[in-house]
């Protein structure tokens, strides 16, 4: 019985004290205060956030009292802003009840415009009036009437305001891509064999889906460009699976290889149509400033970097010794 009411008093004493930790107020930096909450933090990290910011006097008594109230895992991503004072339970309410001012919304870089729109729907933080919306339709509303989708939006971690329509957001990611764009092709180096803009974005794009190793970048990018000026067929199979659409399962096959599509580069020469993903700033710098080499092959090595070669010979004897 000793032991039983010893635990008792002690499970009274925690009651007691977290209630009374709960209801001890934030100490506000300044009113208004922003803090932005980052995706996929964990509950020790925000702790410690909280603790360096000013918010709370000690990052594991947060953490704790988060725990003991089953919370610790329903942290919301975003922007907050306290503009009164606050306890340390409403806090806790707050950013696990995604109360944020703004929300938190990434286009990753090598997504396509399909994986775009998944993640858009899926974003519990904002308002999906394109669901169920053709492409064309969607482009329309964000005042890009004709325009293709693919590659239109630039990868970013964005900041909108919490419940704000996925058009709005669709229409910034735009704006931004355009802008990007542009400033990129007048600061291209002037022998890029590309003649506009939007083939710029297109061999960007390829560039995002062939770089595994960043420090390769470039000479992909000089690959392409020399293909290019040789008007070689650029034969890069991410081309060839975009154009499979949903037919690609995971592996390509000979029949892939030869059967013709506007984004099979193994049938067609010159870029394809269209983009095949939104590329990154470092892949739109790579397309318009390429590395320059006389490489006009690369194979993977299976480490994430490519082995580069200057003619055929030597790119069959790499293909055989990391591809065989």
């Amino acid at each position: 019985m000793g032991k039983i009411k010893a635990l008792l008093l002690i499970a009274l004493l925690l009651a007691v004290g977290s209630v009374y930790y709960g209801f001890s107020p934030v100490t506000l930096p300044g009113q208004p205060f922003d803090f932005t909450l980052n995706q996929g933090s964990s509950l020790n990290a925000i702790s410690r956030q909280f603790e360096r910011e000013g918010l709370i006097g000690n990052a594991r008594l947060f953490s704790l009292f988060a725990r003991m109230l089953g919370r610790s895992s329903r942290i919301q991503a975003g922007v907050y802003q306290l503009d009164h004072a606050l306890s340390k339970m409403q806090l806790l309410q707050m950013i696990t009840e995604g109360n944020a001012s703004k929300s938190q919304v990434t286009i990753v870089e090598g997504w396509d415009f399909r994986q775009l729109r998944a993640a858009l729907d899926e974003n519990e933080n904002i308002r999906h009036d394109t669901e169920g919306k053709a492409d064309s339709e969607i482009m329309q509303q964000i005042g890009a009437s004709g325009e293709n989708p693919e590659g239109m939006f630039a990868p970013e971690t964005y900041y909108v305001a919490a419940g704000s329509s996925d058009v709005e957001f669709l229409k910034l990611a735009y704006r931004t891509m355009q802008s990007r764009l542009q400033q990129a092709w007048l600061d291209r180096n002037m022998d890029v064999p590309l003649t506009t803009p939007y083939q710029a974005l297109i061999l960007a794009s390829i560039v995002e889906k062939e770089t595994g190793s960043a420090a390769d970048r470039d000479m992909i990018a000089g690959v392409f460009a020399n293909r290019l000026r040789r008007h070689m067929l650029l034969q890069t199979d991410p081309t060839v699976i975009y154009g499979m659409g949903e037919r690609y399962a995971g592996a390509l096959h000979h029949d892939d290889m030869i059967r013709d599509t506007p984004y099979n580069t193994y049938t067609r020469k010159g870029l394809p149509p269209t983009p095949i993903a939104m590329p990154g700033r470092e892949a739109l710098h790579a397309a318009l400033h390429p590395a320059n080499t006389d490489a006009l092959y690369f194979v993977a090595r299976g480490d994430g970097t490519s082995k580069f070669s200057s003619n055929l010979a030597e790119h069959n004897k790499a293909v055989y010794q990391y591809q065989k």
